[in-house]
């Protein structure tokens, strides 16, 4: 049983991985979600369980094994070397893509690159990371020399539902106002 943080823990992406790790029956001891003050006080639910959001990553920063970064890249740059020492970091943003230091890990494609992390781990972006699973057996067959890709991702990535449902209702007010 590990003590898990989930670094952005009322976004998109921390939403889903509390959701997975739940729907898995991930061995969570405790969850510390964390998030800016904006959700401070609001809770999630974790099998079953009511948890609040914390603000103050002081208040879990020496109890957590395992943190799940779900943050912008700015704000993983400012946190997550903070947990590095004290646990394990999987980091969504791309903060610590190009880092050197930091292994980039796909665990279907380079698995043994985990061993080589020094508290934090990194991993593509969801486009990237469908790619190189589908074509590491190709390259594994015949090397692929180069290969050029173009990807297309929703604006509703960048915000909830919701809120993407609105501003597109908006552009579209503003453009038929026009006309």
């Amino acid at each position: 049983m590990k003590k898990v943080a989930v670094l952005g823990a009322t976004g998109l992406v921390g939403e889903t991985v509390i959701k997975i790790l739940e729907q898995r029956d991930f061995p969570v001891k405790r969850l510390y979600p964390f998030a800016s003050e904006r959700s401070e006080g609001r809770t999630i639910v974790f099998k079953d369980e009511e948890i609040e959001v914390i603000s103050d990553i002081e208040e879990f920063i020496d109890d957590v094994e395992l943190v799940f970064g779900c943050l912008d890249a700015e704000l993983s740059q400012k946190i997550i070397p903070r947990f590095k020492d004290c646990a394990v970091v999987i980091d969504n943003s791309n903060a610590f893509r190009m880092d050197p230091e930091v292994p980039l890990v796909v665990p279907e494609v380079n698995p043994e690159a985990i061993k080589n992390h020094k508290g934090i781990i990194a991993n593509p972006n969801c486009s990237t990371i469908q790619l190189v699973v589908a074509l590491n057996p190709l390259h594994q067959a015949s090397r692929i020399r180069k290969i050029f890709v173009a990807t297309y991702q929703s604006v509703s990535g960048l915000i909830s539902f919701p809120r993407s449902v609105i501003f597109w209702r908006t552009v579209i007010q503003k453009k038929n106002s026009r006309c």
